[in-house]
Protein backbone atom coordinates (compact mmCIF):
# COMPACT_ATOMS: atom_id res chain seq x y z
CA UNK A 1 0.00 0.00 0.00
CA UNK A 2 1.15 3.74 -1.10
CA UNK A 3 1.90 5.80 1.50
CA UNK A 4 0.75 8.48 0.10
CA UNK A 5 -2.61 9.47 -2.33
CA UNK A 6 -3.40 11.96 -4.51
CA UNK A 7 -4.69 15.09 -2.60
CA UNK A 8 -7.42 17.70 -4.63
CA UNK A 9 -4.63 19.08 -6.78
CA UNK A 10 -3.73 15.61 -8.02
CA UNK A 11 -0.66 15.81 -5.52
CA UNK A 12 0.53 13.28 -3.06
CA UNK A 13 0.41 13.57 0.12
CA UNK A 14 0.79 11.34 3.33
CA UNK A 15 -2.31 9.06 3.60
CA UNK A 16 -3.85 9.99 6.95
CA UNK A 17 -4.57 13.50 5.55
CA UNK A 18 -6.82 12.25 3.53
CA UNK A 19 -9.73 11.92 5.80
CA UNK A 20 -10.23 15.11 6.30
CA UNK A 21 -9.99 18.78 4.56
CA UNK A 22 -8.86 19.99 7.91
CA UNK A 23 -6.70 17.55 8.19
CA UNK A 24 -5.11 18.28 4.53
CA UNK A 25 -4.44 22.18 5.69
CA UNK A 26 -2.82 20.98 8.91
CA UNK A 27 -0.54 18.54 7.34
CA UNK A 28 0.37 20.98 4.13
CA UNK A 29 1.06 24.42 6.74
CA UNK A 30 2.13 23.03 10.35
CA UNK A 31 2.64 19.17 10.16
CA UNK A 32 6.45 18.56 10.44
CA UNK A 33 7.10 22.08 10.13
CA UNK A 34 10.14 23.29 12.90
CA UNK A 35 8.51 25.29 15.91
CA UNK A 36 10.82 27.68 18.50
CA UNK A 37 7.65 29.05 20.14
CA UNK A 38 7.27 27.92 23.75
CA UNK A 39 3.58 28.99 23.66
CA UNK A 40 2.75 26.99 20.61
CA UNK A 41 5.16 24.14 21.71
CA UNK A 42 3.32 23.96 25.21
CA UNK A 43 0.05 23.85 23.13
CA UNK A 44 0.80 21.05 21.12
CA UNK A 45 1.87 18.85 24.01
CA UNK A 46 -1.17 19.64 25.87
CA UNK A 47 -3.69 18.52 22.61
CA UNK A 48 -1.34 15.45 22.22
CA UNK A 49 -1.82 14.60 25.85
CA UNK A 50 -6.01 15.45 25.09
CA UNK A 51 -5.67 13.18 22.04
CA UNK A 52 -5.08 10.15 24.04
CA UNK A 53 -7.48 7.64 23.00
CA UNK A 54 -9.45 9.60 20.93
CA UNK A 55 -7.91 11.16 17.39
CA UNK A 56 -6.22 14.07 16.01
CA UNK A 57 -9.16 15.17 14.13
CA UNK A 58 -11.25 15.13 17.35
CA UNK A 59 -8.86 17.34 18.71
CA UNK A 60 -7.97 19.37 15.53
CA UNK A 61 -11.91 20.69 15.37
CA UNK A 62 -12.22 21.79 18.72
CA UNK A 63 -8.87 23.60 18.89
CA UNK A 64 -9.75 26.94 19.02
CA UNK A 65 -11.84 26.10 21.65
CA UNK A 66 -9.02 24.71 23.72
CA UNK A 67 -7.13 28.07 22.99
CA UNK A 68 -10.05 30.18 23.98
CA UNK A 69 -10.74 27.58 27.37
CA UNK A 70 -6.66 27.62 28.41
CA UNK A 71 -6.34 31.50 27.62
CA UNK A 72 -4.41 30.42 24.22
CA UNK A 73 -2.05 28.14 25.96
CA UNK A 74 -0.26 31.03 27.68
CA UNK A 75 2.35 29.05 30.59
CA UNK A 76 2.30 31.59 33.06
CA UNK A 77 -1.50 32.39 33.46
CA UNK A 78 -2.36 27.89 33.08
CA UNK A 79 -0.01 27.61 36.02
CA UNK A 80 -2.31 29.92 37.91
CA UNK A 81 -5.16 27.89 37.24
CA UNK A 82 -7.01 26.25 40.62
CA UNK A 83 -9.97 23.82 41.07
CA UNK A 84 -12.41 26.09 40.45
CA UNK A 85 -10.79 26.68 36.73
CA UNK A 86 -10.53 23.03 36.61
CA UNK A 87 -14.58 22.75 37.75
CA UNK A 88 -15.47 25.94 35.22
CA UNK A 89 -13.72 23.78 32.25
CA UNK A 90 -15.31 20.41 33.33
CA UNK A 91 -18.57 22.27 32.15
CA UNK A 92 -17.16 23.55 28.88
CA UNK A 93 -18.90 21.14 25.99
CA UNK A 94 -16.27 22.74 23.23
CA UNK A 95 -13.45 20.78 24.97
CA UNK A 96 -12.83 17.39 25.60
CA UNK A 97 -14.24 17.56 29.50
CA UNK A 98 -11.91 14.73 31.19
CA UNK A 99 -10.94 15.71 34.43
CA UNK A 100 -7.37 13.91 34.70
CA UNK A 101 -6.57 15.77 30.77
CA UNK A 102 -7.75 19.06 32.51
CA UNK A 103 -5.75 18.82 35.43
CA UNK A 104 -2.49 17.31 33.83
CA UNK A 105 -2.47 20.99 31.43
CA UNK A 106 -2.26 23.19 35.07
CA UNK A 107 0.51 20.40 36.62
CA UNK A 108 2.22 20.72 33.32
CA UNK A 109 2.20 24.49 33.39
CA UNK A 110 3.76 24.91 36.51
CA UNK A 111 6.25 21.89 35.28
CA UNK A 112 6.83 24.27 32.27
CA UNK A 113 7.84 27.21 34.41
CA UNK A 114 10.14 25.27 36.46
CA UNK A 115 11.68 23.93 33.24
CA UNK A 116 12.04 27.12 31.89
CA UNK A 117 13.46 28.70 34.92
CA UNK A 118 16.24 25.62 34.57
CA UNK A 119 16.62 25.66 30.83
CA UNK A 120 16.23 28.90 29.98
CA UNK A 121 12.88 28.37 27.59
CA UNK A 122 10.86 25.16 26.98
CA UNK A 123 11.96 25.22 23.47
CA UNK A 124 15.70 25.19 24.12
CA UNK A 125 14.83 21.81 26.60
CA UNK A 126 12.78 20.17 23.47
CA UNK A 127 15.18 20.38 20.70
CA UNK A 128 17.83 18.90 22.88
CA UNK A 129 15.80 15.54 21.72
CA UNK A 130 16.10 15.85 18.14
CA UNK A 131 17.22 12.45 16.45
CA UNK A 132 20.67 13.39 14.20
CA UNK A 133 19.03 10.50 12.00
CA UNK A 134 15.99 8.26 11.57
CA UNK A 135 14.80 6.19 14.68
CA UNK A 136 12.19 4.51 13.40
CA UNK A 137 10.62 3.28 10.41
CA UNK A 138 7.39 5.82 8.86
CA UNK A 139 4.16 4.86 10.87
CA UNK A 140 6.05 3.80 14.17
CA UNK A 141 3.95 4.49 17.11
CA UNK A 142 6.99 5.82 19.07
CA UNK A 143 11.06 6.49 18.55
CA UNK A 144 14.35 6.50 20.97
CA UNK A 145 13.60 10.10 21.24
CA UNK A 146 10.16 10.23 22.33
CA UNK A 147 10.95 7.79 24.76
CA UNK A 148 13.92 9.25 26.12
CA UNK A 149 11.90 12.47 26.33
CA UNK A 150 8.55 10.90 27.46
CA UNK A 151 10.78 9.54 30.39
CA UNK A 152 13.10 12.77 31.45
CA UNK A 153 9.58 15.00 31.02
CA UNK A 154 8.04 12.63 33.54
CA UNK A 155 10.96 12.59 36.14
CA UNK A 156 10.44 16.08 36.05
CA UNK A 157 6.50 15.96 37.38
CA UNK A 158 4.63 16.34 33.72
CA UNK A 159 1.96 14.37 33.24
CA UNK A 160 0.00 12.58 30.17
CA UNK A 161 3.44 12.55 28.22
CA UNK A 162 4.16 8.92 27.27
CA UNK A 163 6.18 8.15 24.60
CA UNK A 164 3.17 8.04 21.84
CA UNK A 165 2.06 10.81 22.76
CA UNK A 166 5.42 12.56 22.74
CA UNK A 167 6.40 10.93 18.93
CA UNK A 168 3.36 12.39 17.51
CA UNK A 169 4.58 16.06 19.23
CA UNK A 170 7.92 15.43 18.23
CA UNK A 171 6.85 14.35 14.32
CA UNK A 172 4.36 17.17 14.66
CA UNK A 173 6.63 20.25 15.58
CA UNK A 174 9.39 19.16 13.29
CA UNK A 175 12.04 17.37 14.83
CA UNK A 176 11.31 14.14 13.41
CA UNK A 177 10.17 14.82 9.33
CA UNK A 178 7.79 12.44 8.90
CA UNK A 179 5.82 12.64 5.54
CA UNK A 180 6.52 10.45 3.30
CA UNK A 181 8.97 9.96 1.03
CA UNK A 182 7.40 11.00 -2.21
CA UNK A 183 4.72 13.51 -0.06
CA UNK A 184 4.82 16.62 -2.10
CA UNK A 185 5.31 18.50 1.61
CA UNK A 186 8.19 16.28 2.63
CA UNK A 187 10.94 18.82 0.88
CA UNK A 188 8.97 21.98 2.14
CA UNK A 189 9.67 20.56 5.70
CA UNK A 190 12.97 19.84 5.15
CA UNK A 191 14.21 23.12 3.85
CA UNK A 192 12.48 24.92 6.72
CA UNK A 193 13.93 22.68 9.14
CA UNK A 194 17.55 23.34 6.97
CA UNK A 195 16.68 27.14 7.58
CA UNK A 196 15.77 26.79 11.09
CA UNK A 197 18.22 27.62 14.02
CA UNK A 198 17.97 25.23 17.31
CA UNK A 199 17.56 27.60 20.10
CA UNK A 200 20.24 26.66 22.39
Amino acid sequence: MSATLPGPDGRPRCRWCAATADYIAYHDTEWGFPVADDRRLFEKLCLEGFQSGLSWRTILAKRENFRAAFHGFEIDRVARFGEADVERLLQDAGIVRHRGKIASVVNNARRAQELIAREGSLAAYVWRFEPEARQAPWGAATSTASVAMSRDLKKRGWSFVGPTTVHAFLQAMGLINDHAEDCVIRAEAAQARAAFRPPN
